[in-house]
């Protein structure tokens, strides 16, 4: 997260608080992804394509962990 703090000043003024908190859960995704070593943009490309179809009873799914373990299954691979 240390991105995140060397750039604070720059994005001291996010709009709004509901946008000041769209970018924080969009910032922890993307370190989320960085912690399970899956790259951010294929990620959030890949989850945001298909969210609108995916069921609510599968939720923990499309989170970076579980989209990791998924593509590890599909490709066979641990």
């Amino acid at each position: 997260m240390r991105r995140i703090a060397v750039g604070r000043t720059n994005w001291l003024f996010a709009g709004s608080a509901a946008g000041g908190r769209r970018a924080a859960i969009l910032y922890s995704l993307i370190e989320s992804c960085r912690l399970q070593q899956i790259d951010p943009f294929s990620y959030l490309r890949d989850v945001i394509s298909r969210l609108h179809e995916h069921p609510m009873s599968r939720i923990g799914e499309p989170t970076p962990r579980g989209w990791r373990l998924a593509k590890e299954q599909e490709s066979g691979t641990n």
